[in-house]
């Protein structure tokens, strides 16, 4: 693969469903670990409900729904789960990393996930050197997504403007975040939780372009500068 350049400054991936083939696994930890105490639902309907929105956020909705409060260690209790199923099952999204290296330009991650689940899964996948020392997760900043204060905060540590960021997103509350903060998006619909007609949803909601193969980022990262340089004033394709 070919390396190519981009005039934009920095690369921001979202994790799961991104990077590491693990959307299906964490609504399955999540979708247990809540129907067990008293909060029946599917890892279909947790998919559908709180795709790309951090635990944090997810709580807060939940708990507001039942009526009281989940156990203090119910997120612990969620992440044993998770990293249990990662040993076994996760994989990286294919040719992601073929794709990471051929991009000449500065990269990060932004993810709602734990710094130790956004870690873990990056080792289970055998990426974890590409992006070591640039990883930004939701308990960082006082909103997750779809609030764009993420995005921000990697932007600022990258010291790079938002209007310089490509972004890299799976979920539509990923690409609203990343919309809010400026940035231009990317919508992937290559992971194994995408349904039918989930490119669509990605570019209703902001996403410049909809790719299904990491094989097809490097070159529409380049593609990319020859649309409008106007991040506000951009229609999605």
């Amino acid at each position: 693969m070919k390396a190519l350049r981009s005039n934009f400054d920095l690369v921001i991936f979202d994790c799961d469903g991104v990077l590491v083939d693990s959307e299906v696994i964490s609504c399955r930890a999540h979708a247990e670990a809540l129907t067990r105490h008293g909060y029946s639902i599917t890892s279909d309907q947790v998919l559908a409900r709180f795709l790309g929105v951090s635990d944090r956020e997810a709580r807060l909705t939940i708990e507001n729904e039942l009526g009281r409060d989940l156990p203090e260690d119910f997120e612990l209790e969620v992440k044993q789960a998770t990293l249990r199923f990662y040993a076994g099952d996760l994989r990286p999204i294919p040719y992601v990393g073929e794709a990471i290296a051929a991009i000449s330009l500065p990269k990060c991650v932004a993810s709602s996930g734990t710094s130790e689940k956004i870690e873990h899964g990056l080792v289970c996948a055998g990426i974890y050197d590409l992006l070591a020392q640039n990883i930004f997760c939701a308990s960082q900043v006082k909103r997750g997504k779809p609030a764009p204060d993420l995005f921000l905060f990697a932007a600022e540590r990258m010291q790079v403007a938002p209007e310089r960021c490509l972004v890299i997103e799976d979920s539509p509350v990923g690409v609203t975040g990343a919309r809010a903060a400026g940035m231009t998006v990317l919508g992937f619909y290559g992971g194994s939780h995408c349904r039918p007609g989930h490119d669509q949803t990605l570019r209703a909601a902001g996403a410049i372009k909809t790719f299904d193969h990491m094989r097809q980022l490097p070159d529409l990262v380049a593609q990319i500068d020859q649309i409008s340089s106007s991040v506000a004033g951009f229609s999605p394709l």
